[in-house]
């Protein structure tokens, strides 16, 4: 019986003991899988935390990016600010410069002492200045005739490109009629586009308040209406002359009706560099009335002052020829002896550079045939 009951126990013992087995290894795999899982998480957080520490980084990057081309936006916004600042200066200095130059006139002429500061109007230009020659062409309408393209077709073309970089053209119109006006104007930026970009071909305005009164188209004889043209003509080449002088060391006198010979540029400075006279007053490139005149910058507002005392008496080119006189000629001075001091200081290039042909005058309804006959 004992023995019965004893294996009866050992039974129950080891199905309490397999049952606890089972609960345990059960329990076993549960904790198992909850760790597993919670490795699973663990794994995926850390994945998640990379990812979001990698985006991090590179909206940071993104950032550093924003905020560099803020800060390069607004460096250069303030270059850009300062640069405009300073040539607003420069400007306003220049256009200070050129009244204080123009201020000339208001000495001689009573009508524009009211009329504030004088500025030409600049139709087409880049301030050039530092050139060593600035060349002035006056230019008015001529009814249905116009020789400008023509001159400056030649004067331009017989120019290489370090002359050219070298030299500042200068048209001034001084016409009240907007047809001519709007022609040179849109002929010049059809024309010499290449000129007009590089700077080296400027277009300018004469202020019609510039002239006098005595400029009156209805003046009734033929000798007061010429005399008006020529002091009109005189009072145009003074404005260019003054205007131009800041630009070059040598201002040359040109006109809208001429042709230049080839390489005139290059004789010119040739001769220019192997002059050996510092006494000079000026050199003629021409002997055709006032074209191919050329003058120290320098010496240009001794030169309009001359000429505007003597506005009424003569043209330009006479007055030219007078302020010579006046100034190298000593009043003992024999003949001989003023004609010997010319020779060293009124200079004549030969042989002229620069020829007329114009035949349909500025004045109106005259023709002129008249050549240089040194060309």
């Amino acid at each position: 019986m004992r023995s019965k009951r004893v294996n009866v126990l050992l039974g129950l013992l080891v199905c309490v003991l397999f049952s606890f087995s089972c609960f345990c290894i059960s329990r076993m795999t549960q904790i198992s899988n909850k760790l597993l899982n919670c490795k699973n998480r663990i794994l995926e957080f850390k994945a998640n935390m990379q990812h979001l520490k990698n985006r991090t980084d590179k909206n940071r990057q993104e950032l550093i990016k924003a905020l560099n081309k803020i800060k390069h936006e607004i460096t250069e916004r303030d270059i850009l600010s300062r640069k405009l600042v300073e040539k607003k200066v420069d400007t306003l200095i220049i256009n200070e410069t050129v009244s204080n130059r123009f201020e000339e006139f208001k000495s001689f002429f009573p009508h524009l002492r009211k009329a504030g500061k004088i500025y030409p109007d600049i139709v087409i230009g880049k301030g050039k200045t530092g050139a060593s020659f600035a060349l002035g062409i006056p230019t008015i309408s001529r009814g249905n005739y116009s020789y400008l393209k023509q001159t400056l077709t030649s004067i331009v073309s017989a120019m290489t490109l370090s002359e050219e970089k070298d030299s500042v053209v200068i048209v001034a119109i001084s016409d009240s009629n907007e047809d001519y006006f709007n022609y040179v104007v849109n002929m010049i930026k059809k024309q010499f586009k290449k000129q007009v970009n590089s700077g080296s071909l400027e277009v300018i305005s004469i202020p019609t308040i510039f002239h006098p009164n005595m400029l009156d188209a209805n003046l009734s004889t033929e000798d007061s209406r010429k005399q008006s043209w020529e002091v009109k003509q005189l009072l145009d080449f003074c404005f260019l002359m003054l205007y131009a002088q800041p630009k070059a060391m040598y201002y040359l006198q040109l006109e809208d009706d001429i042709v230049a010979k080839k390489k005139y540029f290059t004789k010119i400075t040739d001769f220019m560099h192997n002059i050996t006279s510092n006494n000079w007053l000026f050199i003629e490139f021409s002997v055709a009335g006032f074209i191919g005149k050329l003058f120290r910058s320098e010496d240009l507002t001794e030169f309009v002052r001359f000429f505007l005392m003597f506005y009424k008496k003569k043209p330009i080119d006479n007055l030219l020829e007078d302020m010579f006189y006046m100034k190298m000629c000593n009043l003992g001075d024999s003949l001989r002896k003023c004609v010997q001091k010319k020779k060293h200081s009124r200079i004549q290039y030969s042989p002229s550079l620069f020829q007329h042909v114009g035949i349909h005058s500025s004045f109106p309804g005259r023709e002129q045939y008249y050549k240089d006959f040194f060309y």
